[in-house]
């Protein structure tokens, strides 16, 4: 009886370090901001999802309208449900210095499951009222970036409200703009720290247009963005949230196949 308690208990443990391991070499996760299928209704973004296996959406209010009635937000949770992908979050959502208006962002997150909330509050002073809502629904705030002269522009400002924030406030790397607006998106991924939570998958070039240097979407791995070096990154830390796949370009948007599908071969080699 002994002998065989005790290998239970050997066994367990077995079980137990093999399982936290393979937790902790889990890596990242694909997924599918459907920003990138902006020309498509909810239900055309669900067969696109299902179509390349993608089960991860980050949606957007025009797929999941977060003001929209309950009714119609548990109907499109139940198609979700019964396709087997999951919206586990959505964004970029706009904020207010008005606590209440936002609670209706949370109590929307609730409902849906969602545990994160991607947002780029204008308005510094909103993060008072937005870090008490954390802190109420246990719900998660990840910030976005976007380029040079935005709000969160510069990782300098995003790691200011870090520091003086609930840990449940994060970012959200948008990789491609990150790149453009001139930083390492390595070495800024490393600098946040344990509070990256989600990222946008994208890559961008620099090209002169009418004398004026701007950042054009190509597709991700021919870029500037330094993949080498932040998968190296993600690889050490062991981070396994999600990067979701992104273009802010039209002529990718009108058909995103060709550039989901060159995404997720491009993942796969950085993640095996």
């Amino acid at each position: 009886m002994k002998i065989t308690r005790l290998r239970f208990l050997v066994c367990f443990a077995l079980l137990f370090s093999v399982a936290r391991a393979a937790a902790a070499n889990a890596g990242p996760t694909l997924g599918l901001q459907s920003w990138t299928c902006r020309n498509m209704t909810f239900d055309e973004v669900v067969a696109f999802a299902k179509k390349h296996g993608i089960k991860n959406l980050q949606l957007i209010g025009a797929h999941l309208d977060p003001n929209g009635s309950k009714e119609e937000t548990l109907r499109k949770k139940a198609i979700l449900d019964q396709n087997g992908l999951v919206a586990y979050t959505i964004g970029v959502n706009k904020t207010t210095l008005d606590k209440e208006t936002n609670r209706k962002l949370f109590e929307f997150a609730k409902l849906m499951g969602m545990k994160m909330l991607v947002v780029e509050p204008r308005d510094m002073a909103e993060w008072d009222n937005l870090e008490a809502l954390v802190k109420e629904y246990d719900i998660k705030l990840a910030i976005h970036n976007h380029g040079t002269g935005t709000v969160y522009g510069d990782p300098a400002t995003v790691k200011a409200v870090l520091a003086k924030r609930d840990r449940r406030i994060g970012v959200c790397l948008d990789v491609g703009w990150v790149t453009a607006a001139g930083f390492d998106a390595a070495a800024v991924y490393r600098g946040y720290g344990d509070r990256v939570f989600d990222m946008h998958f994208k890559d961008k070039t620099m090209q002169t247009v009418d004398g004026k240097i701007v950042a054009i979407d190509t597709e991700i791995g021919k870029g500037k963005s330094n993949y080498d070096g932040l998968f190296a990154e993600i690889k050490k830390s062991g981070w396994s949230g999600v990067m979701a796949i992104e273009t802010d370009s039209k002529a990718f948007a009108s058909d995103p196949n060709q550039l989901v599908s060159e995404a997720k071969v491009y993942f796969a080699k950085k993640t095996k």
